[in-house]
């Protein structure tokens, strides 16, 4: 049975429906696990864009499977070990997400966003501007829009609902919401994370210049790595061959689709507007082409 290229929305009749998020699915197998499907639907400024890019949802778990196994020694992620064939039996259902399914723990999510930031760029250049730091973090004075900061910071956000906008918090912020050891727990390992991702990629022709982790912890307390990871969905990559400090270089993230939506007339409010033919095949380009650097071999 094909495989469909395009997934905009899932339909698995024999398993509930857990929620519906900006680019996932999930659905409850039992009381300990569930299937996240990752579909083709793409967001920019918290809105979710009618308009899907082919192979993304594929790309996005190939990518993430990809970070799960090399980062297992840093930190233990949600992925179990049963197969879709016993999550899924029915064959045309099967189909219909292959290759963009993933079978997880079902665990509590930490309520923060773990972000790091390695470069002078997004909402962190706007801080910086504006403030001279970012999270707390105090900057050198005369830095550049995407330049390298002096060593990686933690910059964590709170985990906004469906449609709202995450708002960065500093790190005692963090401390209020989860306590101090694991406060602490989420910023070492986000760093060591970063670090190794930032260190592999480079070698491999990709600047990573900020990502997004997620947490959650399990049946013992025990942090666990959860939702995807370094994909270009959660992070901000850049080709290192066309990176100069000073202006944004062009990504393989969404940042391309969300500099088409600035050159528009649309307030930034649901419902999204269409995306051009010509978008939709350079976004989906871009996001291939991060997969294939990456998970290539030397």
């Amino acid at each position: 049975m094909a495989v469909p290229d395009t997934l905009y929305e899932s339909n698995i009749s024999s398993l509930p429906l857990i929620a519906k998020g900006k680019v996932r699915e999930l659905y409850a197998l039992n009381d300990h696990e569930m299937l996240i499907v990752t579909t083709d639907r793409i967001s920019a400024f918290d809105v979710i864009l009618p308009t899907p890019i082919p192979g993304k949802g594929v790309v996005l778990t190939a990518v993430s499977n990809f970070w799960f196994d090399r980062t297992a020694g840093i930190v233990k992620n949600h992925r179990t070990n049963l197969t879709l064939e016993c999550a899924l039996p029915d064959e045309k259902e099967r189909a219909q997400v292959t290759g963009r399914a993933m079978i997880v723990k079902r665990l509590k999510a930490l309520p923060i966003e773990a972000i790091v930031r390695g470069y002078l760029v997004g909402s962190g250049w706007k801080d910086y501007q504006a403030t001279g730091a970012i999270s707390g973090h105090q900057l050198p004075t005369g830095m550049q829009v995407a330049d390298p900061l002096p060593e990686p910071i933690y910059t964590p956000s709170t985990k906004a609902e469906l449609g709202e906008h995450d708002a960065n918090i500093d790190f005692a912020a963090t401390v209020e919401l989860v306590g101090a050891d694991m406060a602490a727990q989420v910023r070492d390992v986000s760093l060591k994370l970063y670090t190794e991702a930032r260190d592999y990629a480079a070698g491999h022709g990709i600047i990573i210049a900020d990502t997004k982790f997620e947490f959650g912890l399990d049946e013992n307390g025990q942090l666990v790595l959860i939702d995807e990871v370094l994909t270009p969905d959660s992070s901000r990559f850049w080709p290192a061959d066309q990176y100069a400090p000073g202006a944004n270089p062009p990504s393989f993230d969404k940042q391309y689709v969300r500099d088409y939506l600035e050159t528009l007339d649309w307030d930034k409010t649901a419902p999204g507007p269409k995306l051009p033919s010509e978008v939709i095949q350079n976004t989906a380009s871009k996001y291939r082409e991060a997969q294939t650097r990456l998970m290539q071999t030397h």
